[in-house]
């Protein structure tokens, strides 16, 4: 007997298949269909999990947003298109299991560190300016925790964040170099840690040992890879290393940065889904932000936007500052440089940094300015400042050696 194509065994449509085994490979393939079908949807699921789970660690500070926007006509106005400010505050807080071990909870917070992180328009490079804790400036009046007000007062800078949190501090730099701060985000010790940590720690260079016992810190002299503990303590480090100013301390934590930026810029963390999760995971369960980067979407596009940054274009400096005329435990604007620096950030206008001299010694006390440059200049536009030339301020970029 044949088939209609006339090949024994009734095979049909001329293969030269069994008909039963072609019915099994009907069915085989239905079931790989299927388990393709399965993988692909727990795999959307298993992705949409992760995305939700990242997404709901991060802390959303509609508070600060709620008393930003009380005082929004007397903030500064944003003058360029795709230049962004955003402040970077790191608490001191003792509250929390993470934190608890570093003092007793009070009730009360400061910012250890305040470090205004300028992305310009073109993001073609990246600006990070220390502002001294110690700084003396006029700080406004405030919305307390318990609902009451401060008075506006001149105080030691980092008292903002105790009096009104991260509103108060906000306000504290638009009053004091005149540039509107476009986001803003808070991060405690345990935070940091939990950060250098899911990096795989930071490779920094010590000239000389460290031994701090008040930062619970002994390192020798040369290479060290900092952990967890380890880090914090040499960003927090003070009185019992070099001059135990806030300035040296500035400076450690600038160079920190710097290698926390090439650690994470490498390949070993970026194309490493094994280090990158864990990253996301604790970036986004590390930081309390205001609601416009309270999202992964407007963290990711923040970081989209710096990743491919040179190393010798992402600059750290310190706002120009000298030891207060009335208590040399405190601090000042050095001017013009200050407003000058400001000018530049507000303006969106280049700028250039270089290494600090090793013998260079502070100028000489002065009268402190009470006039900021946002008062002074409240004229001023995008256009009125000059781009050349480009003014030269003491600091550092990513790629500087750190043992030199």
């Amino acid at each position: 007997m044949r088939d209609s194509a006339g090949i024994p065994g009734g095979t049909g449509a001329g293969t030269g298949v069994p008909a039963p085994v072609r019915g099994h490979r009907r069915r085989l393939l239905r079931w790989i269909a299927l388990g393709l079908a399965l993988l692909v949807l727990a795999g959307s699921a298993a992705g949409w999990w992760l995305y939700r789970k990242l997404e709901g660690n991060i802390r959303e500070d509609t508070s600060a947003a709620a008393e930003l926007g009380r005082y929004e006509r007397e903030r500064p106005a944003h003058l360029t298109d795709g230049a962004q400010n955003i402040l970077i505050i790191g608490s001191d807080t003792r509250s929390g299991k993470d934190n608890a071990r570093y003092g007793r909870d009070k009730g009360s917070q400061r910012s250890d560190t305040a470090i205004l992180l300028h992305l310009p328009a073109d993001r073609k490079s990246v600006t990070a300016v220390s502002i001294p804790r110690d700084l003396v400036t006029e700080i406004p009046g405030c919305l307390t925790a318990d609902g009451s007000r401060t008075e506006e007062q001149r105080a030691q800078f980092n008292w903002a964040y105790q009096w009104g949190g991260a509103a108060c501090t906000i306000r504290t730099v638009e009053k004091l170099s005149g540039i509107r701060i476009d986001h803003h985000m808070v991060l405690d010790f345990g935070g940091f840690k939990k950060m250098v940590d899911a990096v795989g720690g930071v490779e920094v260079c010590l000239k000389q040992p460290m031994d701090d016992a008040e930062a619970r810190l002994r390192l020798p002299a040369g290479r060290q890879m900092l952990h967890g503990e380890q880090a914090l303590g040499f960003v927090r480090a003070r009185y019992s290393v070099g001059d135990g100013s806030d300035t040296e301390r500035m400076r450690r934590q600038q160079q920190f940065l710097a290698a926390l930026v090439k650690k994470v810029q490498s390949n070993g963390v970026l194309l490493n889904p094994g280090r990158l999760y864990p990253l996301l995971d604790a970036a986004t369960s590390s930081v309390t932000t205001d609601p416009g980067l309270a999202s992964l979407r407007g963290l990711y596009e923040l970081v989209r936007g710096v990743r491919d940054i040179p190393t010798d274009q992402v600059r750290f400096l310190t706002v120009p500052r000298r030891p207060y005329a009335a208590d040399p435990n405190r601090d000042e604007l050095v001017e013009p440089d200050a407003t000058r620096l400001f000018l530049r950030l507000r303006t969106d206008r280049p700028l250039t940094v270089t290494p600090p001299a090793p013998t260079a010694s502070q100028p000489p006390a002065g009268p402190l300015s009470t006039d900021g440059p946002r008062t002074r200049y409240p004229w001023l536009t995008a256009t009125d400042v000059p781009p050349s030339p480009v003014p030269t301020f003491t600091g550092t970029t990513a790629d500087t050696p750190d043992c030199r």
